[in-house]
């Protein structure tokens, strides 16, 4: 491949499985990803390579995410910053729903990698994440034996949803049997904390400048998903952390569903807006 998309081989096949009828498309999940990014002669974002052992996306470099845990949609959390409506009407979703992509976004930045948006006042964030009782919290998260909402309550932790700006939308194809409507973040590495390299999920994690992660990928060296290359593109534009994050109440959250058309003897799939990702498939063929 001339890039690094991600592009598995059977999505053909798929695709005309459900140009036909005989595929019915699965309800996508409600899920966050987090840009964690901090400032190093330049801004730098947090990525992960997805162990190859894994089912969805495997061996493509992505940031730390996942999706909803239904749990978080109606338990009440300490909360600081915008408030769950005003989440509500960015997020353009019921407030229970946006209590639970916010919960979301804090709790896989933290299982991932280890960074905690959260803590003991509205106004602070805990200092250090390291130890055997947060590795053990981290964990019990992972298995989801802990709810988000009971970890934060254990713990005295206020969630700080005023660390997080939302940055864009991605639904996965109808195509694909694991679909998930994904809402992006943006977030400073907190003072004093570090990013954990144990990711349950990767086998590599870096810190790398957005601008030589996009070159990396173009040449056909980093494997990327069509919305992780998207978002990566877009944050080259700003100078600092502290940047991004004010630039976040401006970016459009309009969902990117990608859509697959017949044209002659092509198969055609598109992202709306991002003419980058445009593939043309042989209708007899991979």
């Amino acid at each position: 491949m001339a890039n690094g998309q991600w592009y598995p081989p059977e999505w053909p096949e798929r695709i005309r499985a459900l140009a036909a009828g005989t595929m019915t498309p699965a309800t996508p999940r409600r899920a966050a990803t987090v840009m964690l990014l901090r400032d190093a002669q330049g801004v730098e974002v947090h990525m992960l390579r997805r162990r190859t052992s894994m089912a969805f996306a495997a061996g493509a470099y992505a940031y730390p995410g996942g999706g909803v845990d239904p749990r978080d949609d109606d338990r009440q959390v300490r909360w600081a910053g915008p408030s769950r409506k005003e989440w509500a009407v960015r997020l353009g979703v019921p407030e229970q729903d946006a209590q639970a992509v916010v919960c979301a976004a804090v709790r896989e930045t933290f299982e991932e990698a280890g960074v905690l948006l959260a803590g003991p006042t509205p106004d602070s964030v805990v200092d250090d994440t390291t130890g055997a009782d947060w590795t053990a919290d981290r964990q019990a998260l992972v298995d989801r034996d802990l709810s988000f909402a009971e970890f934060l309550r254990r713990r005295g932790l206020v969630l700080r949803s005023d660390l997080l700006g939302a940055w864009a939308r991605w639904i996965t194809p109808e195509f694909e049997p694991r679909r998930y409507d994904t809402w992006f973040f943006v977030a400073a590495l907190p003072v004093g904390q570090r990013t954990s390299d144990d990711s349950s999920e990767a086998d590599r994690t870096v810190w790398i400048r957005p601008g030589e992660a996009a070159a990396g990928y173009d040449r056909g060296e980093l494997s990327m998903m069509p919305p992780t290359i998207a978002t990566l593109r877009t944050l080259d534009a700003y100078g600092t952390a502290a940047e991004a994050l004010d630039g976040a109440a401006g970016r459009d959250l309009t969902p990117v569903l990608a859509q697959a058309r017949l044209e002659g003897d092509e198969l055609v799939l598109s992202w709306p807006g991002h003419d980058e990702f445009t593939k043309h498939i042989s209708n007899g063929g991979n």
